[in-house]
């Protein structure tokens, strides 16, 4: 009986901090779900990190079996998920300057994104070149596994969008070589930081981490921001915009006491300290064998480096088939 081959998935995070719970509701949980029914990549993108790094890769090279513990500390299972170094990886770099003739400039300005972070990084006019071209070297990583599926969120869209638009100029081109990624769509919308800012941020304080302890678990969410018209338990309170109730909607799978949290909430009686209590209660539940897993690979971290280093050997195989065949639809001299 021949088996039909499971559909591919790239994605990945640049480890420049732990990951926190924006990306266990945004892509994490996902992740685990998939492992399941699809030939999952993840790929530790520290090449990418290194573009608004450049002046502290040590911060990059520190992180990259942090982030490896929180992956799995979440459930990726090494046995069905292949981890990838990106640096270790050669031929995705070689693979970024071919499509990047398929791109241009004016695309790679106009990405939100990039304007975006350009503007909170204070770059000006001195904006890095490796930096302004990495949503092309992302478009090279996902085309570069062959990913039929990449899970993404609303804000980035844009980037899968220009992924199909290379890999159909370069068919069209050269013939049908690269494959057409599709979007999958995160079920949660981004949560809001701790503090009611609109991001939360690995650098910003304003997170709570996989990795956090109780007591740090305890004091972030006790802290977290509400509605600051609420200023007694028998006010009624604002629900739409409260931090506390949105992180309530991603993470406790009761929704209908979620919702008699809100109305209740919304009508006054009920505080605030209360809600952050059955907060703080829903997320250790989540959390508890989380740091059990943590633990357990912690103890052994040149086992951690031998999982990302056997997956990224497994996977710099499927990277080097791709640039096979892209070196032979642009007709390149073999030597």
């Amino acid at each position: 009986m021949t088996l039909t081959p499971r559909p591919r998935v790239l994605t990945g995070d640049r480890p420049t901090g732990r990951l926190h719970l924006g990306h266990l509701a945004g892509s994490l949980r996902t992740r685990v779900a998939l492992q399941d029914t699809h030939e999952l990549f993840v790929l530790v993108a520290d090449v990418q990190a290194l573009t608004d790094h450049f002046d502290r890769p040590e911060v990059v090279r520190a992180h990259i079996p942090e982030v490896m513990l929180d992956y799995l500390a979440a459930g990726l299972d090494p046995s069905r998920v292949t981890f990838v170094l990106q640096s270790a990886v050669p031929e995705l770099a070689e693979l970024t300057l071919y499509l990047l003739n398929l791109v241009t400039v004016s695309k790679l300005r106009q990405n939100p994104t990039v304007k975006t972070e350009i503007g909170q990084k204070g770059f000006g006019d001195a904006v890095p070149a490796g930096f302004f071209i990495y949503p092309a070297a992302q478009v090279a990583d996902i085309v570069a596994f062959g990913a039929q599926v990449v899970p993404v969120g609303e804000d980035q869209q844009p980037m899968l969008e220009l992924s199909r638009e290379v890999v159909r100029r370069f068919n069209g081109l050269y013939g049908n070589t690269l494959t057409e990624p599709q979007a999958l769509l995160s079920a949660v919308p981004r949560l809001p930081s701790l503090d009611g800012q609109t991001k939360m941020g690995k650098s910003l304080g304003n997170a709570a981490y996989l990795s956090d302890s109780p007591d740090e678990l305890r004091r972030k969410v006790m802290g977290m921001y509400t509605d600051p018209g609420h200023l007694r338990a028998s006010d009624p309170g604002q629900v739409e915009g409260n931090p506390v109730f949105t992180y309530l909607d991603a993470f406790d799978p009761d929704t209908a006491r979620v919702d008699a949290l809100k109305a209740h909430y919304q009508a006054g009686g009920l505080g605030d300290v209360t809600v952050k209590r059955h907060l703080l209660d829903v997320l250790e539940e989540l959390l508890i064998p989380m740091r059990a897993r943590r633990a357990h690979y912690k103890a052994d971290p040149a086992g951690v480096m031998a999982l990302l280093r056997d997956g990224t050997d497994r996977g710099r195989v499927v990277v080097a088939q791709t640039l096979t065949d892209v070196r032979a639809a642009l007709n390149l001299v073999r030597l």
